[in-house]
C-alpha cells in the first residue's frame, strides 16, 4: 500500500527536479541543454578512450553502449541548443560558443554530420575488441575537434 506522504513527498521532489532542470536557478536553457549534450559525448568518449588507451578494462558490451549512445547523440537535433544570442558575446562566460558558430558559411552543420557518421562506424566495430577502438576512435575526434577549434574559445 502507497501512502500519501510517500506520495506528495515524491511529487514534491519531481517538481523540484523539474523546475531545476527547467532553468528555474538562473542561467540560458539553450545553453544549460548543450552544455548537458557535450557532457554525455565526453562521459561516453572517456570510456571508449580509456578502454583504446587500456586505460579501462576492455569490456565489449559497455564498448558497444557507449558507442550506441554516442551515434544516437550525434543524430539528435541540436538545433534549439543553438539559438542565435546564446555565444560568447552575447552571454560572456557562462558559454564557450564563439559568435562565428552563427554566421553565414559556419561549417558548423557540416562538422556535426561527419561527428555523425564517424560515431555510427565507432557503433558498428566498438563490439569487435580493443584493437578496433582506436581506429574507429579517430574520426570521431577529429570531428570533435574541428568544431572546436573554429566554433568554441579556448579555456
Amino acid at each position: 500500500m502507497i501512502r500519501l506522504p510517500i506520495v506528495i513527498a515524491s511529487a514534491a521532489a519531481i517538481a523540484v527536479a523539474s523546475a531545476a532542470f527547467a532553468g528555474g536557478h538562473g542561467g540560458n536553457p539553450a545553453v544549460k541543454a548543450r552544455k548537458s549534450h557535450m557532457q554525455l559525448y565526453a562521459f561516453n568518449l572517456g570510456t571508449l578512450g580509456g578502454m583504446a588507451k587500456g586505460e579501462i578494462e576492455y569490456d565489449a558490451d559497455a564498448a558497444k553502449a557507449a558507442a550506441t549512445n554516442l551515434a544516437t547523440l550525434a543524430t539528435l537535433s541540436q538545433r534549439a541548443y543553438w539559438a542565435p544570442g546564446t555565444s560568447t558575446a552575447e552571454l560572456g562566460e557562462e558559454t564557450r560558443a564563439l559568435p562565428a558558430i552563427w554566421e553565414a558559411g559556419s561549417t558548423a552543420g557540416q562538422i556535426g554530420g561527419q561527428l555523425a557518421e564517424a560515431a555510427q562506424a565507432l557503433a558498428a566495430v566498438a563490439g569487435d575488441g580493443q584493437e578496433a577502438l582506436g581506429p574507429a576512435l579517430g574520426p570521431v575526434g577529429g570531428a570533435c575537434g574541428a568544431c572546436h577549434k573554429a566554433y568554441r574559445q579556448s579555456n
